[in-house]
């Protein structure tokens, strides 16, 4: 794999390819938990791509290429979410989406995937702890992994980490108390 990276620095598109491939999917599952479509997912891959390529002769650490995708993968949809001024629901949306989904529970009897009920708690959190979370538990980075990726303090990955937990935690809670 060094040698791919070393080839597709030196220009080598084939090589370079070869590299991203290996990755794409993993790009395309981060993409989509960002911006919420299949369309605007694969706008990032192919933004992910391009950016890549053209800068690949910054990557330092040939180790690092998959992290060093993951971060451009993260700026991409986050400048795609900035440019169509998409913004993640506030708690209050939260709240009603959530709402929305207990009447159709009660309505027709089925009951509503727990994981789109997480995504939309997810979304109440901010660009950061939406990253390091998504990174953590959806990636299974590593903290230090994620220190590389979003190049913020190892302390910092872990307060942030940890508040964004706590504040999922809490909002899980005002859920139940409103259920009851």
């Amino acid at each position: 794999m060094e040698n791919l990276i070393k080839s597709a620095q030196q220009g080598n598109r084939n090589d370079y390819l070869k590299l991203f491939k290996q990755y794409e999917n993993d790009i395309y599952r981060i993409a989509f938990m960002y911006v919420k479509n299949q369309e605007d997912a694969l706008d990032v891959v192919q933004e992910t791509a391009y950016r890549s390529f053209k800068s690949i002769t910054s990557l330092k650490e040939p180790k690092h290429f998959k992290t060093w995708l993951i971060k451009i993968t993260i700026s991409c949809s986050i400048d795609l979410l900035r440019q169509s001024k998409k913004v993640a629901p506030l708690i209050a949306e939260t709240q009603k989406m959530v709402e929305q989904q207990k009447w159709i529970e009660e309505k027709d009897g089925r009951d509503i995937p727990r994981s789109l009920w997480l995504r939309d708690l997810i979304d109440t959190l901010n660009e950061t702890e939406k990253s390091i979370i998504l990174l953590r538990y959806y990636e299974d980075c590593t903290i230090k992994e994620i220190k590389g990726i979003l190049n913020i303090p190892l302390g910092t990955v872990k307060t942030i980490l940890y508040r964004a937990l706590k504040r999922l935690r809490n909002q899980v809670k005002e859920e139940d108390m409103y259920e009851g």
